[in-house]
């Protein structure tokens, strides 16, 4: 009788697996499904020179214009991010999991006129963003460990902040400084952006203090490009762009910049074997 019934759990067990395996690759290598509340767009990046910029910029003149809100061709962007007890955004990003998100509240040009608490997501080549307004006072309560104001926030991704910051220790972990240079085309909602001078703010999690130290994390001479379009990308954008054998890259401007700054931490404790 054990036989028996170990030989038919055995032979359950294969359409069992197939099924299993056929759901993790749907899951892993196929698209995100579009809801009426999460709409996911492609992004790719490329580690380029300062040579290469300007090629690209002469090309692309005639196709994209710059974003209208930048002023003076571009903008400052700083944004403090977050990571919880266990480092998971730093070691997914690290160890390339395709399914991941991390927090971060972003400002511009160092002023509190546009405070946002943002949530990226990434599914493989896919990614999706959401925001929420904060205060300056907000931010305040939040450096200083009150989130309850969280939890009764309208917005569910203020929410589910807290949740983290509660349950998983969710607590300021880099600050990240670059200046933007955006271009934009309406077909296929195309947008390239060139990151520069990119850097890691020390000394304090002010991130309204314009005066703070940084380091940069990039080799002298590049930039990252970013490609970012929600349906499809059109063929006369794709001409302009690099060839993929270009240094199409996964950079994470999050993770230069943790590991430029881990000497705060006095040990690596993310590398510990």
């Amino acid at each position: 009788m054990k036989s028996k019934l170990r030989f038919r759990t055995e032979a359950n067990a294969v359409p069992l697996l197939q099924r299993s395996s056929q759901l993790i690759h749907n899951t892993l290598f196929t698209s995100p499904q579009h809801t009426s509340t999460e709409h996911y767009r492609h992004e790719l990046k490329y580690l380029i020179s300062w040579a290469d910029k300007a090629e690209l910029t002469t090309r692309m003149s005639p196709v994209l214009k710059l974003d209208p809100h930048a002023t003076n061709g571009g903008y400052f962007i700083r944004s403090l991010y977050f990571d919880d007890y266990w480092n998971t955004a730093y070691e997914e990003k690290d160890a390339g999991v395709l399914l991941r998100k991390k927090y971060r509240i972003r400002i511009y040009n160092c002023s509190d006129r546009s405070i946002k608490l943002e949530r990226k997501k990434k599914f493989g080549s896919y990614i999706y963003k959401e925001a929420a307004p904060l205060t300056h006072a907000e931010f305040d309560a939040i450096l200083a460990g009150d989130y309850d104001f969280l939890l009764h926030s309208p917005h569910r991704l203020c929410q589910e902040f807290y949740t983290e910051c509660v349950c998983n220790v969710l607590r300021p972990r880099v600050i990240v400084d670059y200046d933007r240079e955006p271009w934009i085309m309406d077909a296929g909602t195309v947008r390239v952006t060139f990151d520069m001078d990119v850097r890691a703010a020390v000394g304090s999690w002010d991130i309204f203090d314009s005066t703070l130290p940084t380091l940069p994390v990039l080799e002298p001479g590049k930039l990252v490009m970013e490609v970012k379009f929600t349906e499809y990308l059109p063929q006369v954008v794709r001409d302009i762009l690099p060839p993929r054998a270009q240094e199409l890259t996964a950079v994470s401007k999050y993770v230069l910049c943790c590991d430029k700054t881990a000497y705060q931490h006095g040990f690596e404790y993310w590398n510990e074997t």
